[in-house]
C-alpha cells in the first residue's frame, strides 16, 4: 500500500468520523425536538399571522406529520453550525493559519444569514402572502377551511428555502478563499444565476406578481452582495498568498 493510498484511506476515514458526529447529533436533536415542537406549533398558531385562522386536520396523520416535520426542523437548524464547523475542520488542514481563522468566523454568520432569511420571510413575505390569498377568498367569495398540515407545509415552503438561500454570501466568500472560484466567475455567471433565482423564486412563492417580485428582488440583492464579497474575499486571499511569497523569499 502506497503513501499515497495510505492518504486517500486517512481522508476517508476522517470524513466518515466527522460525518457520524453530525448523524449523532442530528439524531439527538431529533429527540430533543419532540419536546420542543410541541409549545413551538401551538405558539405558531396564536400569532399575529395565524390569529384569524382556525387549523383543521384532514386526515388523522395530519398532527403527527406536523410534529415530525417542526422536530426535524428544529434538529437541522441545531445541527447546521455543528456540521459546518465539521466541513470546516476537515479541510482546515490545507489552509494557512490566517485563512483557518477567517474561514472559522464564517459559522456563526452563515447561522445569522440563515435565522435572517427565515425571519424576514416569515415576518415580511408570509403575512402579506397570506393576507393576499384570504382577500382573493373573500372577494371571490370562499369559505376557506384551513388544513393544519397544508398551513404550516405553505409556511416552510416559503421560510425554509429563503434560510439556506440567505447562505449565499457565505458561500461564495468561502469559495473565493479557497480559490476555487473568482469575482469574474460571478459577474460572467450573473445573467444565468439571475434566471435560476427568477425560477427558484417561482417555486417558492404562490403564482401571483407581487409575491414574485418580494422574493426576486431581494435574491438578486444578495446576489450583487455576494460579487462585492467575493471581490473583497479575492483581495484579501491574494494579499495573504503575496504575503507569505515574500515571508519564505525573505526565509531563503
Amino acid at each position: 500500500m502506497t503513501d499515497k493510498e495510505m492518504s486517500v484511506y486517512d481522508h476517508i476515514g476522517e470524513l466518515r468520523k466527522r460525518l457520524i458526529i453530525v448523524g449523532s447529533l442530528f439524531m439527538a436533536s431529533v429527540i430533543g425536538g419532540f419536546f420542543l415542537a410541541e409549545p413551538i406549533i401551538v405558539y405558531l398558531q396564536h400569532t399575529e399571522q395565524a390569529r384569524d385562522l382556525t387549523m383543521n386536520a384532514f386526515r388523522l396523520t395530519d398532527p403527527i406529520k406536523v410534529f415530525m416535520q417542526f422536530a426535524f426542523l428544529i434538529a437541522f437548524i441545531i445541527t447546521f453550525p455543528v456540521a459546518f464547523y465539521q466541513l470546516w475542520s476537515f479541510i482546515s488542514p490545507g489552509l494557512y493559519e490566517k485563512e483557518r481563522r477567517v474561514t472559522l468566523s464564517y459559522i456563526p454568520i452563515s447561522l445569522i444569514l440563515f435565522l435572517s432569511g427565515l425571519a424576514f420571510s416569515y415576518f415580511v413575505l408570509f403575512p402579506f402572502v397570506v393576507s393576499f390569498m384570504m382577500g382573493l377568498a373573500n372577494r371571490l367569495e370562499i369559505n376557506q377551511v384551513i388544513g393544519i398540515n397544508e398551513y404550516f407545509q405553505f409556511l416552510f415552503q416559503l421560510t425554509v428555502p429563503f434560510g439556506v438561500l440567505f447562505q449565499l454570501p457565505v458561500v461564495v466568500m468561502f469559495l473565493t478563499r479557497l480559490g476555487i472560484v473568482t469575482p469574474q466567475f460571478f459577474v460572467k455567471f450573473r445573467k444565468i444565476a439571475y434566471f435560476i433565482l427568477l425560477v427558484v423564486a417561482a417555486f417558492i412563492t404562490p403564482p401571483e406578481l407581487l409575491s414574485h417580485l418580494m422574493v426576486t428582488v431581494p435574491l438578486f440583492i444578495l446576489y450583487e452582495i455576494s460579487i462585492i464579497i467575493s471581490r473583497i474575499a479575492y483581495r484579501k486571499a491574494k494579499l495573504a498568498e503575496t504575503k507569505m511569497e515574500l515571508e519564505n523569499m525573505n526565509k531563503d
